[in-house]
Parts: structure tokens; C-alpha cells; sequence
């Protein structure tokens, strides 16, 4: 039978039944279902091996007419859904009908009504169907994106609303017995699996110049852009940047921008940050990411326009990230500090001429956005000239002074103090890399001005609804904390005009007197923040006397009591997270810095028992503090008056000073895994100090201003400063010690003889080196040894494998008797060995001539001196 005659007879059969089952008022999903078959549950599948090998005939009379006609036949079949079982044919019916159009126009319609069909439910017959043809599907849904290659407006817009459709899953307009509907999310997995995203990003540089097409794969991909999976496949199709470039496309809608920066966001929250932001750092991205914010902060006025400038500015901060983003080449930064500051600080620039921001929610978030981006782009030290010009610690110093009362302000109270507080803590990331313009705007007496405010009882009714003012509602406790750190980071920059301009103003007792002033008015609900401020202040104060003699005396006994304040803390507290941890560090490190050295300072801290609060602390057993306090011990031993302090402390069960520190030396030693017997007596006696981390460690080249690992030994363990307490001590009459302990002394009173140990071993080394050489210069047989295993040494360190073609240079001299390395010489046969006279030609330049020729020296007869010629006399 032919392939005519076939199709006859079934286009007869086809056509039999549906005169049979005329009376029927059914849709058929998949082939022709009789009312009979129907309530059976039947399903016939239509023959779609026959429709595909009549689509793949060609050159025959009336061909295209019939292969139209057995399309329309198909998908009048499936109007209700797709059986998965049929999912490959049918796609692969599609894929031929798309590989038609180009020579044949006509089959774009069937394409597109094939297509349509794909937005419908998907159908299973058994539950695993989804499993068993899930492969198919993948291919047959990652088919859609090839087919937008095809240049057909009406194709691609309906492949875009297929893909939409399959997030928004509609139940079968009609139950088909036997069959049930896939779960709603199979679409959209099986869209991941077969990598649709890759295609439907590719696709979007086809459509240039087609807006309408372009919105249609937008939406697409920012329905995609939902699925971690989609993400990743994007950003590795370069999505970021292909979207990018765009943004400035012509768009009465709006659309574009509002569905590329979600797109965007949706990458960099659900994909490679890192990847998605090197994609983004470009010029060609940030010019255009540059005019789109300008755009929006010039025109933009609705409610849509301000959120979209603020969802691209919190992009571009992102960006900003990137030290190797182009945002000064682009001049995206002097714009952006423009921005931040033309409120403040007046500008004539065209950019912001008229300009002025409301207090509407959004405006508010912007101001607070470029206060943040400030702080990414100054961590790029090239911006700091751009800083300079645009006057940004001057504008940031707007905002630091009390509320001035009766005046109209641009924004509420509420976002007035948000925008304080934000200001201040910006200042703390600006203000140290522009130490000139700060010192010009007087930054310093404006912050103490400011920290006196927050001081003194006038009323203030803050809200501390933001993120900055935590802990500062009804109270000044923000204000005075972010003042502070900005304080802290000028102090710790350590330069001496900044640092002698705040003695000038009397900012150490300014501290003081904050601290007494909180710890005279305890706030048990916002502990955590009072800590933080005490913390603050202690190290502003270590930081201003620091190696200042005059500025300790300063400190003085007011400074020392708040010390002492803190170290009488209940040591529980230590426990509970809030921060007492940290302000203890800080006061250890001010009776470093602002009490020793001063002789004053440290009588009074000992005659107020400051040496038995150190001991109490160092009996915490708290490693953390255990070197720092024992530092603070070595330099306070220096006192005469120490000493007896130190024996007379008495801890837990009568526990004395020397016993504590013993105690610690073992604790130590067996954190080090130094070799110690039950007793504790030495087991190794060649290496009495040595701990297992030395042991197992092997030589390592160090540069030269890296600290040696034995010195490191010396600073990081404990060990050394105990001896230094001890010896100080004079190692005698120690109260309260057990037997164990006075074995633990021997060997704390040994401990640099232990140390000079290392030394003797090298000094011996050198003398036996000595000797050896001496054996060899005055004994043959000793030297004609030596020279024999050293010629050996030499042979086996050779390498005997010679290359091919390779020139031998002999570097050995022979004839030459002697042990001691030679440098390196190459004979170079090229060179006429009456020119250099021999490996050992006389080189006596006191007795011998130079030849006139010039050349090496050699040996030469001597040579008569003639009479020197007379010279004349002209006449």
C-alpha cells in the first residue's frame, strides 16, 4: 500500500468514527474517544508516527496542503492537555513544522497553534509518568527556547506566554477519564532540567529593536528568576550584563526597567553573588545603571519612580563593592557624592539646580542609601579627592549638633535623629582618611560639643526606631555611642595633631567624667550599650595617654577610681554576653597605657588594692586575660612597693600570689606538652623547654622583619612573664607552697639558664668546627681525607644524566690542595691560555711588570729601564 493510500484509509476510518460519535456533545483530548469508549476510560492516541513521516516527505504535488491539514487535524485533538506519553512526537511534529517555515510561511500558524497547546495542562495515566518521561519533557520544553531563533513576532510572543503559563497552572477545562493532571510545579522543574533559561537569555540579542518581544522574554526570565537553578544557568549565560546594557532602551511603559532590575536582584540574592557582581563591573553596565539613576533622581516623581531609583541605587552599592569596578572612570562616584551632599552643602551643578528631596518614605530611604554608599566608595583610596571636593565631612557635619529648637526642618524628628545617627556613623569610616578637612571643619570640638549635649539633662525625646538608634529610645545613648566611635577611630590614627588638639580641649577629663556620670545612674535595660560606651571610653583614653607622661598625670586618681570601678565586677558577669568581657580588655589596656609609668598613678592604684583585683582577675583561670594581666604585673614589679603587695594577696582557700602563678606555669606546660614526669620533674634533659609544637615543627624560611619562632615563644606563652614576676620576687621565701610547687620553682628559677642552653650548643659547634680545621692545616693525612670525602660529596651531588649536545664546564681546579669551598670558575677554552697564564700564574703585581698590551695578567722576563728621552726646550 502507498503512502497515499494509506492516508486515505485512515483519513476514511477517522472520518467513520466521528459520524459515529456525532451524538456525542465530548471534546476528544488525544485521537477521537466514542461515548461507549468514554465510560470505559479508553483512550485512542491518534497515529503521530504517521503525521511525522508525512511532514518529513517533500517534493510532492499538493503535499503542504494535506501536511497542514493533518496539524489542524492534531491539535484540534488535543484542546484539553498533552499526555506525557505523546509529549516527545508532539514536539518533535513542532520542531518540524518550525524547520518549514522558512520556505513555506504557512506553517508559522501551525507552529504557533501547536504551541498554544503547550500552555494547556499536562497529562499522566499513571502516577509514574512523571518519572518515566521526564527526560522527554525536559528536551521538549528546552525545544521553546531554541524556537525564539525563529523571526517570528507573533511565534516568540506565544513561546514567552506559553512559558508565563506555566506558572500560573489552570486545572483541565475538561475531566478526561483514565488520565489526571501533573502536578503543578512539573513544568517549571522540567523547565530547570532542560536548561530553558540559557535560551531565553541568548534569545535577548535578537531582539534589539523589537521592544515588544523583548518585554515578552523579560517577563520570562523574570518568572524564571525565581528558581535558584534558573539563576545560576542565567548568570553563567552572562544574564547580568545582557540585561544590563539594556536599561536604557527606549520604553513608554516602563516595563523593561521595572522587570530587569528584579531580574537583577532575583541573580544576586539566588545565584554567584561574587560572579554576578564581576559581570556587572563594567563600563558599558555602570554608564548604563549611571544614566538610569540620574534619570530617576531628576524626573522620576511617582510613588513607582522613587522605589525603582532606590532598588537600582542598592545595585549599584553592590557594585560598589567591587574594588575593580570603573565607578570613578565612569564618573559614576562624583555623582553619587553630589547627590549624597547638595542638600547640605549648595552646589550650582546642573544636576541637582532646583532639586530638593521631601520627606516621603522614599526620599528618606535614598538619603539614608547614599550616606551608605559613601562608606563602600571610600574604601577606594583613589576616591578620597573626589571626598575632598565634594565636601563631604562638612555636609556629614551638619548633622552633628543638638536639635535646634523653633526651627522648620526638611524632615520629621523621627527621621531627622535616623539621619543623625547615620551621618555619625558614617563620619566614623570618612573622617579618618580625611584628617586635613576634619581638622578644618573643627571636627573635634564639634563631637565634644556634641558628646556634652548628650551629657546634660536637656529634654530629648528620641524615638530609636532605626537600626542606629538601638537602645536609645527615651535617652541619649545613641548619639553618645556612635560619637564616641567616631572619636575612638580619630584617636587610634594615632596622629599627634589630632590626638594634642583633644588633650588641648580637655577631653580627658570630658571622658571621665561621662564614664562617672554613667556609672552614677546604672541603666540595667540598656546594658548592653553602656558597655559599649565605657568600653569606648577607656580606649579613647589609652589611646590619648599613651607613652604621654603628662597626659597620664592628667588621668590621674579620678582616672585610676573608674578604673578600679570596673575591675570590682562581679566576675559572673563575665559570663553573660552583654560585653563584660570586652570592657575588661579595655581596662587592662588603660592601666597599660594611662597608669604605668606614672608613679603617682601607680601608688595610688596600690594603695586601692589595684594588685589584689589583678590577682582575683588572674585567678579566673580566663587564659584570655592570663597574658595581658601578667604584663601588667611584669612592669608594676618595677615598683619597690609591688612586692608586698603581690605576697600579701590571699585567694580561694588561702591559696598565696606564688602559688597561683606556679600553678599557671604547669597549666601551661601541659597546654604546650612539655615533657614532665608525675612529680613534675624534667624527663628530657637536652631539651628541658621544648614543647610538642616545636617538635613536630620544621624549619621555615622566615623574611627577615617576621619574628623568629623562638621569639615568638617568648611573647605568646606565659612562661616567661611568670619567671620575670618570680624573679622579681627573688625567688625566695614564697609563702604557701606544696613539694610540687618547689619542684615547679627549680625549674621557673632555671628557665633562661634552659634558654642560653640552645646558645652553648652553637658555641660548641663553632669550636669543633675550628678544630677540625686546624687538624686539616697541620696534618697532611687528615687533610688528603677531607679532601677525599669532600671530592665525593661533590661527585654525588652531581647530575651524571648529560643532554644531548650539552658543553661541559669544569669547575674543579686541579692541583689544588686545599678544603675550602672555592668560588665559582669556568675555563673557557676559547680563550688562549698564554693571555691568562695558567690556573696558578704568579699574579705578584709588586715585582713584576704589566704587559703593554693590556689583557690578563701573566708572567713576564723582566725588562731593562732605558734612559728616559731628553725633552727640548723650544726655543
Amino acid at each position: 500500500m502507498g503512502t497515499e493510500e494509506a492516508a486515505a484509509t485512515a483519513e476514511a476510518r477517522e472520518s467513520g468514527i466521528r459520524n459515529k460519535s456525532s451524538s456525542s456533545s465530548q471534546i476528544p483530548v488525544v485521537g477521537v474517544v466514542t461515548e461507549d469508549d468514554e465510560a470505559q476510560g479508553v483512550f485512542k492516541p491518534m497515529d503521530l508516527n504517521r503525521v511525522i513521516r508525512l511532514l518529513e516527505e517533500t517534493d510532492k504535488d499538493g503535499l503542504e496542503e494535506k501536511q497542514l491539514k493533518f496539524v489542524k487535524k492534531l491539535v484540534q485533538c488535543f484542546q484539553n492537555g498533552l499526555p506525557l506519553r505523546d509529549l516527545a512526537q508532539i514536539f518533535k511534529i513542532l520542531n518540524l513544522c518550525a524547520g518549514k517555515i522558512k520556505n513555506q510561511p504557512r506553517f508559522v500558524e501551525s507552529a504557533y497553534d501547536i504551541i498554544k497547546l503547550c500552555g494547556l495542562p499536562f497529562l499522566k495515566k499513571k502516577v509514574s509518568d512523571e518519572i518515566t518521561y521526564a527526560e522527554d519533557t525536559a528536551n521538549s520544553i528546552a525545544l521553546l527556547g531554541d524556537l525564539m531563533k525563529i523571526p517570528s513576532s507573533e511565534l516568540r510572543i506565544q513561546i514567552c506566554k506559553c512559558i508565563v503559563d506555566f506558572y500560573h497552572a489552570e486545572p483541565p477545562k475538561k475531566h478526561i477519564p483514565g488520565y489526571q493532571q501533573a502536578s503543578s510545579s512539573y513544568k517549571i522543574q522540567m523547565a530547570e532540567v532542560g536548561g530553558l533559561a540559557k535560551t531565553m537569555v541568548q534569545s535577548i540579542t535578537l531582539l534589539e529593536n523589537q521592544l515588544v518581544e523583548k518585554l515578552w522574554v523579560l517577563k520570562v526570565l523574570q518568572h524564571l528568576s525565581t528558581s535558584e537553578v534558573n539563576c545560576t544557568i542565567m548568570m553563567k549565560a552572562q544574564a547580568a550584563s545582557r540585561i544590563c546594557t539594556h536599561l536604557n532602551d527606549p520604553d513608554p511603559s516602563g516595563q523593561l526597567l521595572f522587570r530587569s532590575s528584579e531580574i537583577l536582584w532575583n541573580l544576586l540574592e539566588k545565584s554567584s553573588k561574587e560572579e554576578v557582581i564581576q559581570q556587572l563591573s563594567n563600563l558599558e553596565c555602570l554608564l548604563a545603571l549611571k544614566e538610569v539613576f540620574t534619570n530617576l533622581f531628576m524626573r522620576g516623581f511617582s510613588h513607582y519612580d522613587r522605589q525603582l531609583r532606590n532598588d537600582i541605587l542598592v545595585i549599584t552599592t553592590i557594585i560598589a563593592q567591587n574594588p575593580e569596578a570603573p565607578m570613578i572612570e565612569c564618573g559614576f562616584t562624583k555623582d553619587l557624592i553630589l547627590f549624597a551632599t547638595f542638600n547640605e552643602v549648595k552646589s550650582q551643578n546642573l544636576l541637582v539646580k532646583g532639586l530638593k528631596l521631601s520627606n516621603s518614605y522614599e526620599d528618606f530611604e535614598l538619603k539614608k542609601l547614599l550616606f551608605n554608599v559613601i562608606v563602600i566608595l571610600c574604601k577606594d583610596l583613589p576616591t578620597v579627592q573626589l571626598l575632598i571636593d565634594g565636601k563631604v565631612i562638612l555636609a556629614l557635619f551638619t548633622y552633628v549638633k543638638k536639635p535646634e529648637k523653633q526651627k522648620i526642618m526638611d524632615w520629621s524628628a523621627a527621621q531627622h535623629e535616623e539621619l543623625q545617627l547615620h551621618a555619625i556613623a558614617t563620619l566614623s569610616s570618612v573622617a579618618p582618611l580625611l584628617i586635613e578637612e576634619y581638622m578644618s571643619c573643627q571636627g573635634n570640638a564639634r563631637v565634644l560639643a556634641f558628646l556634652e549635649w548628650c551629657e546634660s539633662e536637656d529634654l530629648f525625646f528620641s524615638h530609636g526606631n532605626s537600626f542606629h538608634g538601638t537602645g536609645g529610645r527615651g535617652n541619649k545613648f545613641a548619639q553618645m555611642r556612635y560619637s564616641l566611635r567616631l572619636l575612638r577611630a580619630m584617636v587610634y590614627l594615632e596622629d599627634e595633631t589630632v590626638n594634642t588638639d583633644l588633650c588641648e580641649k580637655g577631653t580627658i577629663q570630658q571622658m571621665i567624667g561621662i564614664f562617672k556620670n554613667i556609672i552614677s545612674k546604672p541603666n540595667e535595660k540598656e546594658e548592653a550599650i553602656v558597655l559599649e560606651i565605657q568600653s569606648d571610653i577607656l580606649l579613647i583614653l589609652s589611646g590619648l595617654c599613651e607613652n604621654h607622661i603628662q597626659r597620664k598625670e592628667i588621668f590621674g586618681t579620678e582616672g585610676v577610681d573608674i578604673v578600679l570601678h570596673v575591675m570590682k565586677t562581679d566576675p559572673r558577669k563575665l559570663q553573660s554576653g552583654l560585653g563584660y568581657n570586652v570592657l575588661l580588655f579595655s581596662t587592662l589596656d588603660s592601666i597599660w597605657c594611662c597608669i604605668l609609668g606614672c608613679y603617682p598613678s601607680e601608688d595610688y592604684f596600690l594603695e586601692k588594692e589595684g594588685i589584689f583585683l589583678l590577682l582575683d582577675v588572674l585567678a579566673l583561670n580566663q587564659k584570655k586575660f592570663c597574658n595581658l594581666i601578667l604584663g601588667i604585673m611584669v612592669e608594676f614589679c618595677d615598683n619597690p612597693k609591688t612586692a608586698a603587695h603581690v605576697n600579701a594577696w590571699q585567694g580561694k582557700k588561702d591559696q598565696t600570689a606564688a602559688s597561683l602563678l606556679i600553678k599557671l606555669w604547669r597549666k601551661e606546660e601541659k597546654e604546650l606538652g612539655v615533657k614532665r614526669d608525675k612529680k613534675g620533674k624534667i624527663i628530657d634533659t637536652k631539651k628541658p623547654l621544648l614543647t610538642s609544637f616545636q617538635e613536630e615543627q620544621k624549619i621555615i624560611p622566615l623574611p627577615a622583619n617576621c619574628p623568629s619562632i623562638a621569639v615568638m615563644d617568648v611573647s605568646e606563652n606565659i612562661r616567661a612573664k611568670i619567671y620575670a614576676i618570680l624573679g622579681k620576687l627573688d625567688f625566695e621565701n614564697l609563702p604557701g607552697l606544696s613539694a610540687e610547687d618547689f619542684v615547679t620553682l627549680c625549674i621557673i628559677h632555671r628557665y633562661l639558664d634552659f634558654k642560653i642552653q640552645a646558645t652553648h650548643k652553637q658555641r660548641e659547634l663553632a669550636n669543633k668546627s675550628w678544630e677540625n680545621f686546624l687538624a686539616r692545616t697541620s696534618n697532611a693525612k687528615t687533610l688528603k681525607k677531607a679532601k677525599r670525602l669532600q671530592e665525593k660529596a661533590i661527585e654525588a651531588s652531581r647530575y651524571h644524566k648529560r643532554p644531548q649536545n650539552a658543553v661541559f664546564h669544569q669547575t674543579d681546579i686541579k692541583g689544588l690542595n686545599t678544603t675550602v669551598p672555592t668560588g665559582g670558575v669556568v675555563t673557557v677554552e676559547s680563550t688562549p691560555a698564554r693571555l691568562v697564564g695558567g690556573p696558578l700564574a704568579d699574579t705578584d703585581i709588586a715585582l713584576k711588570k704589566l704587559p703593554i698590551r693590556g689583557g690578563a695578567l701573566q708572567r713576564v722576563k723582566a725588562v731593562e729601564i732605558v734612559d728616559a728621552p731628553k725633552k727640548s726646550i723650544p726655543t
